[in-house]
C-alpha cells in the first residue's frame, strides 16, 4: 500500500471515529444541512420531469389565418402569394392551405361528432391556411407578422397557436434562474453549518492538535481528518435529502394521477436517474468539503 493512500485511509478512519465519538451532534448536522438542501434537490427532481415534456414541445411560433364565411376559394387561393411575401422577412416558413373541406373531415373524426355536424347541413367551417414559422427573426416579428396578415381581404382571424407554449418556455426559464439563485443561498448556509461544525472540532482537540505538532505531524496530517469529516457530513446530508424528495415524491404522484387523468395523461414524477443522483450527491460532498477547508484554514492556524 502505497504512503499516500495509507495517510488517507488513516484520516478516514480518523473522521469516522470523530463521527463515532458524538454521533448526535453529527446527526443533528446532517438534518440542518439536509433540510437546506432538499428545496433545491426537489427543484431539481421536478424541472427534470419536465425538462423532456417542455423539449417535446415546439416553441416555433405558428400561425393560424382563418378566412371570411363568405369568402370564395379563389379569393383564398389568391391571397397565397401575399401570405409567404410577408413570412419571408422572418427567413424559412412553412404553410399550408387547409380546405374547410379537410377541417370538417377532420374535426368529425377527432371529436366523435359526425352525426351532430352532418345535422348543420352547410359547413359551418372557413377556408384556413396554417404556418409556421422556423426563422431566426420569428420570435420577435411574428406580431408585426400576424397584423399584415389580418389586413389581407377576406381575412376574418388570425391566431397565434403557439404563443402559449413560448410562455412555457419564458417560464421554465426563469424557474431555472430562480432555482439557481435559491441553489446558491442554500449552498452558502451548508457551507456555513459545516465551517461552524469544524470549527467546534478544532476547538475540542486543539490540545490534541498542538500534541501533534509537537510530534512532528505535518498541517496536510492534521487537516486531512477535517476534511473528510466535512465531506462526510455533506455526503451524508445529501443522502437524507434526496430519500427525503423521494418519499415525498408518493403522495404527489397521488394527487398528480388524479389531475393527469381528467387530461387523459399519464404523468408521473420520478427519482433521479443513477448519474443525476452521483451528481447532487457529489455537488453536496463538495460543500461540505469547501466549508471544512475554509474553516481549517482560519482557526487551525491559531492552534499552536
Amino acid at each position: 500500500m502505497s504512503p499516500w493512500v495509507r495517510q488517507h485511509r488513516f484520516a478516514f478512519g480518523a473522521a469516522l471515529s470523530t463521527v463515532r465519538k458524538a454521533p448526535g451532534s453529527f446527526l443533528f448536522n446532517v438534518l440542518v444541512v439536509a433540510f437546506a438542501l432538499m428545496l433545491p434537490f426537489a427543484g431539481i427532481t421536478l424541472l427534470d420531469n419536465v425538462r423532456p415534456l417542455s423539449e417535446q414541445l415546439s416553441v416555433d411560433p405558428e400561425i393560424s389565418l382563418f378566412m371570411k364565411a363568405d369568402a370564395t376559394r379563389e379569393q383564398a387561393s389568391s391571397l397565397q402569394p401575399q401570405i409567404r411575401s410577408i413570412l419571408a422577412q422572418a427567413g424559412k416558413s412553412e404553410i399550408a392551405f387547409v380546405p374547410r373541406e379537410k377541417a370538417l373531415a377532420s374535426l368529425k373524426e377527432k371529436s366523435g361528432l359526425g352525426d351532430v355536424l352532418d345535422t348543420l347541413g352547410d359547413n359551418p367551417l372557413p377556408d384556413s391556411f396554417v404556418m409556421k414559422l422556423a426563422g431566426s427573426g420569428a420570435a420577435t416579428q411574428v406580431d408585426a407578422i400576424t397584423e399584415q396578415l389580418r389586413a389581407l381581404p377576406g381575412v376574418d382571424t388570425v391566431q397565434v397557436d403557439s404563443a402559449w407554449v413560448k410562455r412555457l418556455a419564458a417560464l421554465l426559464r426563469i424557474l431555472r434562474l430562480a432555482l439557481l439563485l435559491l441553489a446558491v443561498t442554500l449552498g452558502v448556509v451548508v457551507i456555513a453549518v459545516v465551517f461552524n461544525t469544524i470549527r467546534l472540532q478544532v476547538l475540542t482537540q486543539k490540545e490534541e492538535i498542538a500534541v501533534s505538532k509537537l510530534l512532528g505531524a505535518t498541517d496536510n496530517f492534521i487537516h486531512r481528518p477535517f476534511y473528510y469529516t466535512g465531506a462526510l457530513l455533506g455526503l451524508c446530508a445529501g443522502a437524507v435529502a434526496l430519500g427525503a424528495v423521494m418519499l415525498a415524491l408518493h403522495p404527489l404522484n397521488g394527487a398528480i394521477a388524479e389531475f393527469a387523468r381528467l387530461y387523459a395523461s399519464e404523468f408521473q414524477l420520478t427519482p433521479l436517474g443513477a448519474l443525476e443522483t452521483a451528481g447532487v450527491l457529489a455537488i453536496s460532498a463538495g460543500l461540505g468539503l469547501i466549508g471544512a477547508m475554509l474553516s481549517v484554514q482560519r482557526h487551525l492556524a491559531r492552534v499552536q
